[in-house]
Parts: structure tokens; sequence; C-alpha cells
């Protein structure tokens, strides 16, 4: 194995622990959402407006990653935004308003998106070293943390407070991401200024027929995200309130999604690789949201003849949301990294922009809808959402499925 090689896989390990431990914190506080919500005693629509909090952290993070990666290199970001990220969660901790809530999810949304910009930006670059695909096993990684701080979380309702539960996984985040960020490639390596003899911009407009191919990827991504979102924010709510499904049971909805989110993403490299960047996206989220959306519409009406098959219905519908869900943010990844004259790091900052501001913002229009309907009919909003982002499929060109091979493993060929 050469020196590189040695370098990058360094970097993979240090990329699967960076995005488990993102993954822990950012979703630490999923499980508790009902208590956080009922503690400040906020409305479904007044909560909804709290999420716009992560919303504009995530936009502003997004924003400033791209500038700061192309200038500093991801390591030295990521360094900086993994600490943010987990200072949000004890923010979090110790809101007692919705104002102060609001501004915890916002320093949470920064360091997110900051976080996840810089480690996705590793891994376009650790995927042409190796010259293997294993991107989408760091977002499994992100979905396992994810699913981790849902089991934890869901035991620890009857053992620990939501302040004792998300300062505790906050420290422990903290004192992780040091050791997992050390083996991150080097600003030297981690072609943050563009590829090797190649021409980019580090500053793109935000419209014009330069920026479409950006919008049109990121509104593939966006779309997914608000799925995404939605699915970890309202799932407890909805088996809760809309089934009067107990408390030691409203959490397995996103337990399930989650699941088979680890599942769809551990086997996605292979499935991108086989099916394609374009087919993954399109199958996953037509055939994924359209179960999702079925399967809700007969389990809320069903819970109140028949509580536990409801129940398993609810959570098919939910575990075909994540199979569909997880290979999406990859793939628009992968693509936006493949546009000719644009650095990978300002094109994936570009998308995830759009993107993670879904993410955050989904809930909030879902809450909206929440509060003029009920939580159920709302979902119909990430459910077409995500059939959506299978439709955009199509922003995703012929030349962005190629692989990017690393020459110097092809000299002598």
């Amino acid at each position: 194995m050469t020196s590189e090689l040695k370098i990058g896989a360094g970097a993979r390990n240090s990329l699967w622990a960076s995005f488990l431990i993102m993954g822990i914190a950012s979703m630490a506080w999923v499980p508790r959402i009902p208590e956080i919500k009922d503690a400040v005693g906020l409305s479904n629509g007044q909560f909804g407006f709290v999420f716009l909090g992560s919303t504009i952290g995530s936009v502003l993070g997004a924003q400033l990653a791209g500038r700061a990666i192309h200038t500093f290199g991801s390591r030295p970001v990521a360094r900086i935004s993994s600490i943010l990220l987990p200072l949000g969660l004890v923010a979090m901790a110790y809101a007692m308003t919705a104002t102060q809530l609001f501004f915890a999810l916002m320093l949470m949304g920064f360091g997110y998106a900051i976080t996840d910009m810089s480690l996705n930006s590793q891994g376009i670059v650790v995927e042409k070293i190796l010259n293997k695909k294993c991107l989408s096993s760091f977002h499994a990684m992100w979905s396992v943390g994810s699913f981790a701080s849902a089991v934890f979380g869901g035991f620890m309702i009857a053992h620990l407070t939501p302040k004792e539960n998300l300062v505790s996984i906050a420290v422990l985040s903290i004192i992780a991401f040091i050791p997992a960020n050390f083996f991150l490639l080097k600003p030297d390596m981690d072609q943050h200024a563009g590829n090797t003899g190649e021409t980019t911009e580090a500053k793109i407009p935000f419209f014009g027929k330069s920026a479409f191919p950006l919008w049109a990827l990121g509104v593939g991504m966006i779309a997914g995200m608000v799925a995404e979102g939605a699915a970890s924010d309202w799932a407890g709510i909805l088996l809760r309130e809309n089934m009067d499904i107990s408390s030691r049971l409203y959490s397995t909805a996103f337990a399930s999604f989650a699941l088979a989110m680890i599942v769809s993403r551990f086997l996605g490299d292979k499935a991108l690789h086989k099916f394609g960047l374009r087919n993954t996206v399109r199958y996953g989220g037509v055939v994924g949201g359209a179960v999702w959306g079925l399967s809700i519409a007969i389990a809320v009406p069903l819970s109140s003849y028949a509580e536990i098959p409801a129940l398993i219905i609810v959570n098919i519908g939910f575990i075909f949301a994540g199979l569909g869900i997880g290979p999406m943010f990859p793939a628009f990844i992968l693509a936006a990294s493949r546009i000719k004259g644009v650095a990978p790091a300002v094109a994936i900052s570009r998308v995830g922009l759009i993107g993670i501001s879904g993410y955050f913002i989904g809930p909030t229009i879902t809450g909206l809808f929440a509060e003029v309907s009920t939580l159920s009919i709302a979902m119909a909003y990430p459910v077409l959402m995500m059939i959506l982002g299978g439709y955009m499929s199509r922003a995703i060109k012929k030349e962005q499925e190629e692989g990017l091979e690393n020459p110097a493993l092809n000299e002598g060929k």
C-alpha cells in the first residue's frame, strides 16, 4: 500500500467516526422532542416556527462553508464547526422559552451545516484517493449515530431528564470529535481549491446559466431532505398525538426510519455503482414516497380500532421512506462534486445550502399545515416532496454518473 493510500485509508476511518458522532449529536434531541415541546408550551404551529432557527443557522453555515473550505481546507474548518454543533445541544438543554430554543437550534444548525459540508468535501477526495466508492457508507455511519440516539434517548426517557440527556451527549461528542478529526486529510491533500490542473471558481452567482445545474440538483436534494427532516422530527408526535401510541412505543417510527436508512446507505455504494445515481434516486423516491403516504393514510384511522396492526403498518411506511431517502443525499452530493469548472467544496456547499435548509424548514412547513388541519394530513407534504426528489433525479447528467478515478492509480495501466 502506497503512502497516499495509507493516508486515504486513515482519512476514511476518521470520516466514518466523524459522521457517526455527527449523527449522534445532531439527532440526540429527537426522542425528547415531545417533552421539549410540552416543556416550552408550544402548539404544533409554534413549534414549527421554532424550527426556523435551525433553517437560518444551516443556511448561514452552508453559505460560509464553501468559501471557508476553499480558503483554509476542510480539516481546519471541521475542527472548529464540530465544537459548535454540540454546543447547540447544550443551549437547547437550558432553553426555557421559545426564543431561547430558536437560537439554540440556530447554533446547532450552523455548526451542523459547516461540519457536514467539510466532511462531505473530504469524502469526495477520499473516494478518488482510494479509487473506491465509500461516500454512502459515511452517511450510513451518520444514520447509525442517529439511530443510536433514538434508542438511547427512548430508553433514557424513564431515567434522565431531557437536560441531562442532551448535556451528556454534547460533552461526549466534543471529546469524541477530537481524535475522530485527527486523521482527516490535511489541506495540501484535500483538493479544497479544486482538482489538480483544473481551473475552478471559488465564488459562483446564485442565479444565471452557470448556477442552473446546482439549483436543479439542489431542488432534488431539498425535496429528499424535507422528507427526511419531517420523518425525523414529527414521527414521534404523529404516533403520540394522532394514533395515541404509548410513550414507550412512539419512538419506534423514527427508529424504523433510521434503521432503514442505515441499511440503504451501507448498500448505497453498491447500488449507486450498479444502477447509477439517477435510477437509484428515481425509484427510491417514487416508490418509497408512495408506500410511506399510503401507510399513514391507512394506519391513522385504523389506530382507533386496532393499535398494534396500525403501529406495524405505519412503521412499514417509515421503513420504505428510510430505504428511499437513504441514497438521495450522497447521490446529489456526488453529482454536484462532478460539475466541471466549479471547485467541489463550493459546488457541494451550494447544493448543500439548498438541501440542508430543506432538512430544517421541512418540519416548519409540516407544522404549519398541521396547525390548520391535522398532522396526519400535513404529512402529505413531506411524502409528496420525497416523490418530487425521485422525479428530480433527471437533473443528474450522464457525465456526473461516471466515476472519477485517482489518476495516480491509473499510471501504467
